[in-house]
């Protein structure tokens, strides 16, 4: 997976990122190593991992643990990430329309957050005040 960002006021990357990911089906669990440029921060390494426990039959609705690890080139620096949510998935939500509603906390900054995905959109928030809308291609 290959993601990036572009400013459009001086219309240069201001961070590129990529990461092989490795999806294990019989434990409904994730692992990613990958890299990161951010054109403030430099180049950095990261090592990700989610593991999801459905709470219905149908695994619509589950609750998720995810944790991330960020280590600047010189193994110094360190950023740590980690996060539990509820997630649910409404497909068909309208014709062609799926939505996913993520409630969570994140558990360094200790601050409960929301994602309200449709399709390419998402909208973010946080109970700091912080808001984001955004849309992949």
């Amino acid at each position: 997976m290959v993601h990036g960002e572009l400013d459009t006021r001086i219309g240069t990357p201001s961070y590129i990122g990529a990461m092989l990911r490795h999806f294990y089906p019989d434990l409904s669990a994730s692992l990613g190593v990958g890299l990161q440029y951010d054109r403030h921060e430099k180049l950095r390494y990261t090592v990700r991992g989610k593991k999801a426990f459905p709470v219905t039959s149908n695994g619509l609705l589950s609750f998720n643990i995810k944790g991330r690890c960020d280590v600047d080139q010189e193994f110094k620096q360190r950023k740590s990430r980690g996060a539990t949510e509820f997630s649910w998935s409404i497909f068909n939500f309208q014709r062609d329309q799926d939505v996913r509603v993520k409630l969570g906390y994140e558990v360094f900054d200790k601050v409960p957050y929301l994602q309200i995905r449709e399709n390419n959109w998402s909208l973010n928030a946080d109970m700091n005040g912080r808001w984001n809308v955004r849309y992949d291609l």
